[in-house]
């Protein structure tokens, strides 16, 4: 169980609640929140119009609303503004957006009442899923249709996932001896309104995207040997000349990966070769980099996820009338656009150097190996299409980089006239992770075909038992035979963690 200490929260936590671990809020947080309600009791008392309590929304906030009218006031903005199209969100990303918003409500700024956020903390330990249709949002006001989607299954609409399984969210919460909520003043608003979606599938891919980085080191690793090329351009000495961190790093994992190998110790001397092409010699700038990216990426996702996004928010006072509701534009994600953004890029980038190591690879010219790692070429075509199958996922995560930040469309009558598309962009990324890792799993069984070349020289400890690791699931290939399965299995211990549980000490950016 992952205990949310509300602005607290460090990215290992977040990483366990998307693998799957319940996650409730500490002791601490209710008495927080109830004072954050009370103070929207006394501001209401007041009798003057303010955002989000008692008044319309977006263009309509000059529309005051009575006092008989405020519960079907928050109950109509969360059935309004669940509007989202497109398939079911995936699970884990919604179970990361919920404690995303369930840490969020927690710092008292939202105004929302204790058995409000209790009901999100059930839902979440409980397994209770919403379904949220994955387009809908442009990242402000905040992810409002997403967001707005959750909300409706709080106060019995639409469905929630159990088991896999999708069920009306009335029924659910009462097999859960859970009760929906009847929205109290702000509440609905305080719901849908902020960053959570948008972030949690940002984060969702950084989480990934660290895993495919800790792979292409291996398999970047293992194709500098199958090729017999240099371990000097990971000399430390080049890397401290520079000074970025990401690419020191990276030369020395490459270094240790690489430590006791009999295939570089066979080629130190009397090797015609002055100089290997870049996607070998490289590694550490374009990789590094990457790593840089992420790590800048991961800083920004982990200070909005412990912040406050929605509006207006809550201060509450101890001086009688000191209480205040200011609206501002935290709800505004560009931030999480330009991480999203980011992390597209590097991957993009990971998979597209790990691409030219495959193409460097079926080149007899350039790898000195069998043309397309096959022993008889002609008669077989090998390792030729899986490089092509490169070659189209790395195209197509070129389209998807695009940056989704630069692009704007006014909403709401232009009264929200300048959006982030954060949505979009951080949506994108598990799908140009997932085409990245099919490259590295390509990657990972030309690496090792092309070893296997070299026997009886045998590489590092850490890169034969990666190789040992491809062999007990796909057999060398000596003659052409059904591909897909071969490149199924690789892809899975790419994705499974299984080829970087054989490393240590590769970095990482959670």
């Amino acid at each position: 169980m992952v205990v949310l200490h509300p602005g607290e929260v460090f990215l290992m936590e977040w990483k366990k609640v998307y693998r799957g671990e319940a996650a409730r809020l500490h002791d601490d947080a209710w008495p927080v929140i109830e004072a954050s309600a009370r103070a929207v009791e006394r501001i209401l008392a007041r009798g003057e119009p303010v955002y989000g309590i008692n008044t319309g929304f977006g263009k309509l906030a000059s529309v005051r609303i009575g006092d008989e009218d405020l519960e079907r006031l928050q109950r109509n903005i969360v059935l309004s503004h669940a509007a989202g199209t497109g398939e079911p969100s995936p699970v884990a990303v919604i179970r990361l957006m919920m404690a995303l918003k369930l840490a969020s409500l927690a710092q008292g700024a939202s105004g929302v009442r204790v058995e409000t956020v209790k009901l999100l903390e059930a839902m979440l330990v409980q397994n209770l899923t919403p379904v949220v249709p994955c387009q809908g949002s442009v990242g402000a006001s905040g992810d409002l249709a997403p967001l707005a989607h959750m909300a409706a299954t709080m106060i019995g609409v639409g469905e929630v996932f159990v088991d896999g399984v999708r069920v009306p969210a009335a029924q659910a919460l009462e097999d859960a001896g859970l009760a929906p909520l009847v929205l109290g003043p702000k509440e609905g608003l305080a719901l849908l309104n902020g960053t959570q979606f948008s972030n949690a599938n940002a984060l969702a891919a950084l989480f990934e995207a660290e895993l495919l980085f800790q792979s292409a080191l291996i398999t970047g690793a293992l194709s500098t040997e199958a090729a017999k090329g240099s371990d000097t351009p990971f000399d430390p000495r080049i890397h401290l000349l520079r000074r970025h961190v990401g690419q020191i790093e990276t030369a020395a994992a490459l270094r240790n990966l690489m430590a006791g190998s009999a295939i570089r110790a066979s080629h130190l001397k009397e090797d015609e070769r002055v100089q290997d092409p870049y996607c070998l010699r490289c590694q550490p700038q374009v990789m590094g980099a990457a790593l840089d990216v992420l790590k800048q990426a991961a800083t920004t996702l982990a200070t909005e996820a412990n912040g406050v996004s929605d509006n207006p928010l809550i201060f509450p006072s101890d001086v009688e009338g000191g209480d205040e509701a200011l609206s501002g534009g935290n709800f505004h994600a560009e931030p999480v656009a330009f991480a999203a953004d980011m992390i597209a890029l590097a991957v993009c980038e990971i998979g597209s150097i790990a691409e030219r190591r495959i193409a460097m690879l079926v080149d007899p010219a350039l790898s000195g190996l069998p043309a397309f790692l096959t022993p008889k070429p002609g008669l077989n075509s090998g390792f030729m299409i899986p490089q092509v199958t490169a070659a189209a996922l790395v195209s197509e995560n070129k389209q998807k980089a695009y940056p989704a930040s630069v692009d704007s469309i006014p909403t709401s009558a232009n009264q929200e006239d300048h959006v982030s598309m954060a949505a979009h962009g951080a949506r994108r990324l598990l799908a140009m992770v997932e085409s990245a890792t099919a490259v590295i799993g390509i990657e990972l069984l030309a690496a090792a075909q092309g070893c296997d070349f070299h026997a009886p020289l045998k590489s590092s400890e850490v890169l034969e038992a990666v190789r040992g690791l491809v062999r007990k699931q796909v057999p060398h290939l000596e003659d052409d035979r059904h591909f897909h399965p071969d490149m199924e299995a690789a892809n899975l211990l790419v994705r499974s963690g299984a080829v970087i549980a054989a490393a240590s000490d590769l970095p990482g950016v959670v």
